[in-house]
């Protein structure tokens, strides 16, 4: 019974007409060859990298700005072609792009060259040889014959997080070891004060070359949207209405294509989940709850248990009383809640830091208020629907046994 109840779902969906022709224009990995109001970084960075093509080494690039911006999605648009006339002229350019994010293979240092190396067709075990020793494998392996690399590092903040950028200084001197090859270095961040932490040697040969990606507008938003809804869509499956409002939306949250591309992406899923014959207005409202929804929890998962024990006080205590919750209040209810948990309580001044965390990444709002003679203090709620809170709550219960 329950395989030919199955059959039948799946049955419908194959039989039934999908709005989409072509989903994949509207995924993450989907590198378009038109790319709308990026003409001048596309110029810039071209212009940079051409050298490699007469076989000199480009000057290494930093590249940044915050998320959806198109830097990701440039870098690889030009590299792909400039590695393709390179094959044209008889220059071998090399790319090489690395997401620094992705664990176990840039999570440190030792397994980013590793996977360096095995770009280059040569094995290196995952772990046990003397991180020296796979650079050393890694310098033979790309001198073997005359080319230029180009090296791109994706988040390239996050690995510099968590292993130092000792390993930067590294790659940055790598040209004076090699006799035949040559490496260029590209950076990508969202941290735009990135730099201003690195060591002075590094900073100076790894910002040889800046470029900053300014966020978009709605209007730019709503050019994107409309190339990439032309291509994804079956023709007049979208009302009028749809792609401005997703433009709108997202040029709210510092003009971010990827997020516009995304809630085009889940109102098309959600009104086809709905049986309906177009996307709607508010079908992009639901969209743009359930990823709200998705990110938070993503968020939330990703803390550590002090974190999630704070957020678990301050949601208790705004539910308790309907109303905003001081600093002095939160830390109360959270030392009994570490106690409960098995957890060591942190002062009260390091809970006021991971309250302002928590605020910075959005899942609460923190505002600071004065008390006249009583000096300041800051005035906390939620900052999520109630639909969220609710599942953020019952996730921390559930999951991390709070309560």
């Amino acid at each position: 019974m329950q395989q030919q109840s199955l059959d039948s779902i799946f049955d419908e969906f194959i039989n039934k007409e999908s709005i989409f022709q072509n989903k994949d224009v509207l995924s993450t990995n989907y590198n378009p060859n038109d790319l709308p109001h990026r003409n001048e970084e596309v110029r810039s960075v071209a212009s940079l990298l051409a050298p490699s093509l007469k076989g000199h080494r480009p000057s290494n690039l930093f590249v940044y700005g915050k998320t959806g911006t198109g830097k990701s999605a440039v870098i690889k648009h030009i590299t792909n072609r400039l590695k393709e006339k390179g094959e044209e002229n008889g220059t071998e350019v090399k790319i090489v792009y690395l997401n620094c994010k992705l664990r176990k293979i840039a999570d440190t240092e030792y397994r980013l060259i590793a996977q360096l190396t095995r770009k280059f067709g040569r094995d290196v075990p995952s772990t046990g040889l003397p991180t020296e020793e796979v650079y050393e494998r890694f310098f033979g392996v790309l001198d073997e014959k005359k080319r230029i690399l180009i090296l791109i590092l994706d988040e390239i903040d996050s690995l510099v997080e968590k292993t130092g950028d000792e390993f930067l200084y590294n790659l940055t001197r790598i040209n004076e070891e090699l006799e035949r090859s040559k490496l260029s270095l590209v950076g990508i961040s969202n941290n735009l004060s990135f730099t201003k932490d690195l060591d002075p040697r590094v900073k100076s040969s790894l910002s040889e070359e800046e470029i900053l990606f300014s966020p978009y507008n709605a209007s730019q938003l709503k050019d994107i949207l409309q190339n990439r809804a032309e291509e994804a869509f079956c023709e007049e499956s979208i009302e009028q209405g749809v792609v401005t409002k997703c433009a709108a939306l997202a040029a709210q949250e510092h003009g971010d294509a990827r997020r516009a591309i995304d809630l085009l992406r889940v109102s098309g899923e959600l009104a086809e989940r709905s049986d309906s014959e177009k996307v709607r207005p508010e079908h992009v409202d639901m969209a743009e709850n359930e990823i709200d929804r998705n990110k938070v929890i993503e968020v939330v998962e990703s803390q550590p248990r002090q974190s999630q024990a704070v957020l678990w006080s301050i949601i208790n205590l705004f539910e308790e009383r309907d109303d905003m919750v001081q600093t002095g209040e939160v830390h109360s209810l959270y030392e009994k809640v570490c106690r409960s948990s098995g957890l060591e309580p942190l002062t009260q001044r390091r809970v006021s830091d991971l309250i302002s965390e928590l605020d910075m990444l959005g899942i609460i709002q923190a505002n600071v208020t004065s008390k006249g003679r009583y000096g300041r203090t800051r005035l906390i709620k939620p900052a999520v629907s109630t639909n969220v809170k609710n599942q953020v709550k019952n996730l921390l219960k559930e999951r991390y046994y709070f309560g």
